[in-house]
């Protein structure tokens, strides 16, 4: 599950600034220069923004991006007056119809997963822990609900998302259940999809909640987290210059897995077999920033939804002469 986005202040910012996780991490990697394009592609409520645009000299660009219009709305409110600021609504799998972005980035950042703003407003139907319309949808105005995905879904439709995104072992038992309980009334509520799960699923492991898992699966299906972020990967690396910066923090293994992937297949030969022919030479175009990043106790301290972040980094390698 996501760890909330623009909720991880540091000992050097107060919890009321509201400072996004790895902040530090993030503007390190970045390394922002005064006059350079640079693109968030998951504006949130704007810490990571902030933290750019301090950054940025008068000459400077920066392109926000966001699906769900309170944030886009935040973001006008925040930033709209700023002249280096140019304010998307969309996904970051598009990066490439946006000016600025086909004009060349010298970093692209992307903050995966739900919002901690999201998570806390209970209409908005990301939480089990709080009783709201079984939504789910990062743009409301686009695509199927939740509740209405799991009232046209077959068994094994749901079954298979509860796997393949949640890695929940009850995945079956979970999707009979709903199929049963929506025979007899349709499931609208979080709080109804979360009992069901949970008298399927029993006490779960330790601290976690039972839904936990299925909650996490139906939210990525519903948005196409996994989908967007591969195209949305590939399309960052493409708008990026040389020596331009790739960052992306991930909240589940599922999308750390990509990230990781994707940068070890730009920077990296791949393995050999002796019993093969030898491959063409490899030529990197990617070069990876260290080893993944996590918070620190003083950050999980002050924000402990920070836990599961994971930050990898990578920079555009200049292009061989041939």
């Amino acid at each position: 599950m996501a760890g909330g986005r623009d909720q991880a202040p540091t000992p050097d910012h107060p919890p009321q600034v509201h400072l996004p996780v790895l902040f530090k991490q993030v503007m390190d990697a970045l390394r922002v220069r005064r006059d350079g394009s640079y693109l968030d592609g998951t504006f949130g409520r704007g810490g990571h923004a902030l933290g750019v645009l301090e950054q940025l000299g008068p000459e400077g660009h920066l392109l926000v991006i966001d699906k769900d219009p309170e944030a886009i709305a935040c973001a006008e409110q925040r930033f709209g007056a700023d002249p280096r600021v140019a304010i998307c609504r969309g996904s970051f799998a598009d990066i490439g119809r946006w000016p600025l972005a086909q004009s060349g980035l010298d970093g692209v950042l992307l903050d995966l997963g739900v919002s901690s703003p999201q998570l806390d407003i209970a209409e908005r139907g990301f939480s089990f822990a709080k009783d709201g319309p079984l939504d789910m949808r990062m743009d409301p105005d686009a695509g199927l609900s939740a509740a209405q995905w799991l009232a046209q879904a077959t068994r094994e439709e749901i079954a298979d998302v509860l796997w393949s995104y949640g890695e929940e072992r009850r995945s079956r038992r979970i999707a009979d259940a709903i199929i049963a309980q929506r025979a007899l009334e349709p499931i609208s509520r979080t709080a109804d999809l979360a009992a069901l799960i949970a008298r399927v699923v029993g006490r779960g492991d330790g601290d976690r909640h039972p839904a936990t898992r299925s909650f996490q699966a139906i939210r990525i299906h519903i948005n196409r987290e996994l989908a967007d972020l591969e195209t949305g990967l590939e399309a960052a690396y493409q708008a990026l210059r040389a020596n331009g910066r790739l960052v992306v923090i991930s909240f589940h293994s599922l999308e750390d897995r990509i990230v990781k992937r994707f940068i070890a297949h730009k920077a990296q030969p791949p393995a050999g077999n002796r019993r093969l022919p030898a491959l063409q030479p490899f030529t990197p175009t990617l070069r990876s920033l260290g080893a993944a990043q996590r918070a620190d106790n003083a950050e999980l301290a002050l924000n402990p939804r920070a836990r599961s972040a994971v930050l990898r980094a990578a920079e555009r390698l200049p292009e061989v002469a041939s």
